[in-house]
């Protein structure tokens, strides 16, 4: 218990500065197990009322957070007052900030399961096509080279904050940002081969010791990053938009719209390049054994190259949607979904990247309706769980070939 008797937050006031605290009563009686959680910046986390019916919550950072109080925990015959059952709040001058519901009488009215499972599945379907953007450049980078690159996280961590340099910082249109964004992932990508990953390919360094310079060039960016950016999330333009469009159970805001169908028409335009252009081809050959490839007369070092190029210009935007469904820009938001990333190149097949696209939307339907049963804490936790129950029986991976894996 704290010492002001409510029930704690999953994290204690060791680890937080700022919280939000409440106390949920109807006609003067505390009400006990009443959830209360709340949701901003990238941070989720829940607690319950104690005896006295008081709670509190705390938060990584000063800044706008919705609170959401749970009405099927409430007693029967009590509601929130129509439109309060979530609140949006924000610290003043204090590191505290009261939260209060009103209640009163009424009939509840409860989701059904259908509309339930509905609305995460294209939660998931969103979440899945954004993960897929980065997926598939890891994947790619991994087939033709054999590199596991863990500052593949901070690819997809740059993306997002140079939208918000130019179009925060330097107040250019969004549109603009994007574009500039996307460009200079791509030469993230181009720099980063050309400086670091050729030069040691060149000296035959093994995987592991390039796996551990990953992992040293992943740190050295994030912190950088830390650095120039400071430690506080930041959101984009347009990124608490509300939502507007409804169609049955679902609400979807047009951020939510444009995101999905940018991810779709983008992933179709990369399976195009990898099917029908003579340089995709050429990608899949060296992706599939590069000795033949080189032997067969393919440049390696150039589809290498582009591999990094395009890898480096998906991760980007990957992170410039990932910015938006948060929502808000932070110093290690890539780091926040790389095990996830990784999990979607495992579970769909090392290497390929058709089977990164099937991985990450498994991984992102699953994260989403696992909601249904499991506390959102611990959403992601399932995503591994079954990453290694597949791979227990198909150890390749879902389009992955037995004997890629040596």
């Amino acid at each position: 218990m704290a010492e002001d008797g409510s029930t704690p937050s999953p994290s204690s006031e060791e680890d937080f500065e700022f919280f939000f605290i409440g106390n949920v009563k109807f006609d003067d009686k505390p009400l006990e197990g009443v959830q209360i959680t709340v949701d901003g910046n990238g941070y989720e986390a829940s607690t319950k009322t104690n005896a006295e019916g008081r709670w509190e919550l705390g938060v990584p950072e000063k800044a706008e957070y919705k609170l959401t109080l749970d009405e099927d925990t409430l007693p029967k015959g009590v509601v929130v007052q129509e439109g309060q059952a979530t609140v949006t709040a924000e610290f003043g001058l204090t590191n505290r900030k009261a939260v209060n519901f009103f209640l009163g009488e009424g009939t509840r009215t409860t989701t059904d399961i259908g509309a339930q499972v509905l609305i995460r599945v294209v939660n998931g379907l969103n979440f899945g096509l954004l993960l897929a953007l980065a997926a598939i450049g890891l994947s790619l980078i991994f087939g033709t080279t054999g590199l596991s690159n863990f500052a593949h996280a901070e690819m997809v961590t740059f993306g997002a904050l140079m939208v918000l340099t130019f179009g925060v910082d330097l107040a250019l249109p969004i549109w603009l940002a994007i574009a500039i964004a996307i460009v200079l992932s791509a030469g993230l990508g181009y720099t980063l081969d050309a400086v670091i990953w050729k030069p040691l390919r060149r000296r035959g360094v093994a995987l592991i010791p390039l796996m551990i310079v990953s992992i040293g060039l992943s740190l050295a960016l994030r912190y950088t990053y830390q650095f120039f950016y400071g430690g506080a999330t930041r959101q984009l333009p347009g990124a608490t938009l509300p939502s507007e469009i409804h169609i049955g159970p679902i609400t979807l805001s047009w951020i939510d719209v444009a995101s999905m169908a940018t991810s779709v028409v983008v992933l179709l335009a990369f399976a195009f390049f990898l099917l029908r252009t003579r340089i995709g081809k050429a990608t899949r050959a060296v992706s599939d054994n590069p000795s033949l490839a080189a032997a067969s007369g393919i440049d390696v070092d150039r589809v290498i190259r582009i591999v990094w190029i395009a890898g480096g210009a998906l991760a980007g935007l990957s992170g410039i949607l990932w910015a938006y469904f948060r929502p808000g820009v932070s110093w290690d938001m890539g780091f926040q979904i790389l095990l996830l990333i990784f999990a979607a190149v495992t579970l769909g097949g090392l290497g390929t990247a058709f089977g990164a696209l099937v991985g990450s939307l498994i991984v992102g339907l699953f994260i989403e309706l696992s909601t249904l049963w499991l506390p959102s804490d611990m959403k992601y936790v399932g995503a591994l769980v079954v990453l290694i129950l597949v791979l227990l029986f198909r150890p390749q991976g879902i389009l992955g070939r037995r004997e890629r894996i040596g």
